[in-house]
């Protein structure tokens, strides 16, 4: 493979919109409630996408140390267990987007000041624990609950906190769709590796709860957004507009379906995909709302 495709590969840009959408909501949060920076703003986004990258580089190399990858693998391809990338090169690859990560949250301490700096280091540490190191969460059923809570609801109060200098009640409620169909991005990968993880001794959601608790768990984090949405426009918390999000109910509910009716193997890789667009769009929707 040519260079740039291996590192593609490695890189995984069909999971940017993971970090992507929930920053893209705790702007137009901000800008609904009065303050935009577009500096600011874009500083947040680049730091978000590099930590998402940086993490598909640690988990491909430290999935290799530990044999999460070897045999028939049913998703993307890893390129350290392929032999395309060594474990040097992508360590030194992980230690320089962490760097360039670092760096472009400084200067998003220096508009936040503290609190910005706690959640930075949390994420950083988030970013290299979730399969490396002495005790990584991603194998102790963990995932779902960091995903939840980082790419969720930090990206999206943090990215708001940022414009305006305050936790508002407005992104909190924005951020919870989101965290959910962005947790459902992992559900559904996990689903599909399952059986691969179990053999590897790779704790998982997916493995502990088994295949069909963890299809009910995919629904429910693919379907709970929409009644969310819409209760947060009922209590004042969402303008009106917010009820925008409900036009990504459709796809919403066709992936539902289809995992429901037993989707599973390299079939899900479709599924997978569909569902990281269906955050985005609903994301978007959020955001065209709050800014409207």
């Amino acid at each position: 493979m040519p260079a740039l495709s291996v590192w593609l590969a490695a890189i995984r840009p069909a999971t940017l919109p993971a970090a992507a959408g929930p920053v893209a909501v705790g702007v137009a949060a901000g800008v609904h409630l009065g303050a935009f920076k577009p500096w600011v703003a874009a500083a947040t986004m680049a730091t978000a996408l590099l930590l998402q990258v940086a993490a598909n580089l640690a988990n491909d190399l430290s999935d290799f140390h530990r044999g999460a990858d070897a045999g028939q693998r049913l998703g993307p391809l890893r390129v350290t267990q392929a032999g395309l990338v060594s474990p040097a090169r992508m360590r030194l690859a992980t230690a320089v987007v962490m760097g360039l990560a670092t760096a472009s949250g400084l200067v998003l301490v220096a508009v936040g000041g503290w609190p910005i700096a706690v959640a930075g280091v949390a994420a950083l540490l988030a970013t290299v624990t979730y399969t490396g190191g002495p005790w990584p969460y991603g194998y102790r059923a963990l995932g779902e609950p960091f995903v939840f809570l980082f790419f969720g609801l930090v990206a999206v109060v943090g990215a708001c906190y940022l414009q305006v200098g305050r936790v508002a009640w407005t992104a909190a409620a924005a951020a919870l769709p989101v965290a959910s169909t962005v947790t459902a991005i992992l559900v559904v990968n996990n689903l599909r590796d399952r059986a691969g993880d179990e053999r590897a001794g790779k704790r998982t959601a997916a493995v502990l709860l088994g295949d069909r608790p963890t299809r009910v768990l995919y629904a429910l984090l693919m379907l709970a957004p929409f009644p969310l949405a819409a209760a947060a426009v009922l209590v004042g918390h969402l303008p009106a507009a917010s009820l925008l999000a409900l036009l990504a109910l459709p796809p919403a509910a066709a992936l539902t379906a289809g995992v429901a009716r037993g989707a599973a193997g390299e079939a899900l890789n479709g599924t997978l995909k569909r569902t990281a667009a269906t955050h985005l769009l609903l994301s978007l929707l959020l955001a065209v709302g709050l800014l409207w």
